[in-house]
């Protein structure tokens, strides 16, 4: 038995608003045979119901059919809430008549649209295909229409891109207008008394990009952030408590020499070896 919702919509009372999840193919209704599935049919009865501020639609799928993409795209334009479309991966073809739907458009930076001519196939006499070949640049043209209602480049431009089956990337795409924004996903920062993330982080906090063959390491200056950062992590330690961070055995010192100063300089030398070794 098929389920009888093809994408996945929340919504949030508190904030008044509705969450939909188009992560799978447009289809047709009657090809709707997975849960991933998404037909303007199903969806927009859905969304003419929603009482909302605003839609949020979350968009990772590869496309599918025009007319399904046209009709989700002015529901949604209709729908006098707020929209933000969200590009989670892929807006291909269809799904990114639908991404343009969004009040505000929003695209991950690791994140991609694609645009495209409609495409058919047909069977019969020259004549017949040549009706199907009008029929395609008719279907592009109205496709086209959605674009243009939002970009900042021209028809010709937009209609080389179509033609050459383009990849958007995010900074191309705000920039001709496509979206709206970019957002860049970004590492927690969280606590840390790990020595070894906390020495790795500032030996790579200024990245510089050169050619593999040119890579060199410095010694001194590796030597001196590990012993900065090895200072810090000593202030964490009672001054009677034996470090039992390190696994190195500290080195015998020689004739004349305060065994207790030689294993503190040797210290993050040993604390070195036992991390990367």
């Amino acid at each position: 038995m098929r389920p009888k919702r093809y994408f996945s919509l929340h919504q949030n009372v508190a904030e008044n608003s509705a969450d939909i999840y188009i992560y799978g193919d447009i289809v047709v209704p009657e090809w709707e045979w997975y849960d991933s599935d998404t037909s303007g049919y199903s969806l927009v009865k859905e969304v003419e119901k929603l009482e909302v501020d605003t839609i949020n639609i979350f968009i990772n799928s590869y496309g599918g059919h025009l007319s399904e993409g046209l009709a989700i795209y002015n529901a949604l334009r209709r729908h006098a809430a707020k929209v933000r479309t969200y590009c989670d991966g892929y807006a291909c073809s269809a799904a990114s008549l639908v991404f343009m739907a969004g009040d505000e458009r929003i695209m991950s930076n690791a994140s991609i649209l694609m645009i495209h001519n409609a495409s058919s196939w047909g069977v019969g006499t020259a004549k017949d295909l040549r009706k199907v070949a009008d029929d395609n640049e008719t279907l592009s043209k109205t496709a086209a229409n959605a674009y243009l209602n939002h970009i900042n480049i021209d028809a010709d431009k937009l209609q080389e891109m179509m033609d050459a089956e383009t990849y958007i990337k995010p900074e191309d795409a705000l920039e001709m207008g496509f979206a709206t924004k970019i957002t860049q996903i970004e590492t927690a920062k969280v606590a840390t008394f790990s020595v070894r993330e906390s020495f790795m982080q500032r030996l790579t906090q200024e990245p510089k990009v050169v050619p593999m063959a040119q890579v060199t390491v410095d010694g001194a200056m590796v030597r001196k952030i590990f012993e900065e950062q090895f200072e810090k992590f000593k202030e964490t330690l009672s001054p009677e408590e034996p470090d039992e961070h390190s696994e190195v055995e500290p080195e015998e010192p020689e004739d004349g020499e305060d065994p207790e100063k030689n294993n503190l300089e040797n210290k993050p030398l040993s604390m070195m070896k036992a991390l990367f070794s």
